[in-house]
């Protein structure tokens, strides 16, 4: 069982080597046949496929905790639900089981802007076919499927009040984390460090500067989000 082991020596994960540009292969090529079907996949009704998507990332979720657990790393400290991805996971759910137009809004900004940085830069010591390569970037990657799913097919569409309805999101949820930082001895959401991966937050200053600079950088893409994918930027 090496794809389920707790041994990332035998096999890495190499930052933009052929494994991690396969992942954005996969990636543009779903989100491309989401774009060119959607007016197809709008006649369809794929309800059980939305029902089965959600039950993927529920067990796709629930194993990674069992891979913790497997390897002995489950931990309070970083184990816990409260990562963006992770808090971007269960907004799909969410979205996928109960197509609540507010849930959409919080997904979309949040779980797309989280979910790309995710991919641009992974913190990710396990490369391909590992679980954990597998579970990293089936995750993030479904996270903004669902986003562009429910915008290109269901027709949702993001608002400029949705804009700051996320924002305000993310600074109720910095308080519960860095509260939970505190109490556990954790860094969910890098509140108390910056990851060792290169990252985006390498360019925000230090701690914990980088926190009020990723305030101004969620704003800034929350808004090329939203002039992207408006109504009027889209054609139905």
């Amino acid at each position: 069982m090496s794809w389920f082991h707790g041994r990332p020596n035998e096999i890495p994960f190499s930052f933009y080597g052929w494994e991690h540009w396969f992942a954005w292969v996969i990636f543009i090529l779903i989100v491309s046949v989401l774009y060119i079907y959607r007016h197809w996949m709008r006649s369809k009704d794929l309800r059980k496929v939305e029902i089965v998507v959600a039950l993927s990332l529920i067990g796709m979720e629930g194993l990674y905790h069992l891979w913790l657990f497997f390897i002995g790393s489950w931990d309070l400290r970083y184990s816990l639900p409260l990562e963006l991805s992770s808090i971007s996971v269960i907004l799909a759910v969410l979205l996928l089981l109960f197509r609540k137009r507010i849930i959409y809004e919080l997904l979309f900004f949040v779980g797309i802007a989280g979910a790309l940085q995710a991919l641009l830069t992974p913190v990710l010591t396990y490369g391909f076919p590992h679980f954990r390569y597998v579970h990293f970037f089936y995750t993030h990657m479904m996270v903004i499927w669902v986003a562009l799913y429910f915008t290109w097919v269901v027709g949702y569409r993001p608002t400029i009040r949705s804009v700051f309805k996320s924002l305000i999101f993310l600074n109720i949820l910095l308080p519960i984390v860095w509260f939970t930082n505190s109490w556990a001895g954790g860094n969910y959401m890098f509140l108390q460090t910056k990851p060792e991966s290169p990252n985006l937050l390498d360019f925000l200053g230090p701690h914990p500067w980088y926190i009020i600079s990723l305030e101004i950088v969620a704003l800034v893409l929350f808004l090329l989000l939203w002039l992207l994918f408006r109504e009027r930027s889209m054609t139905r």
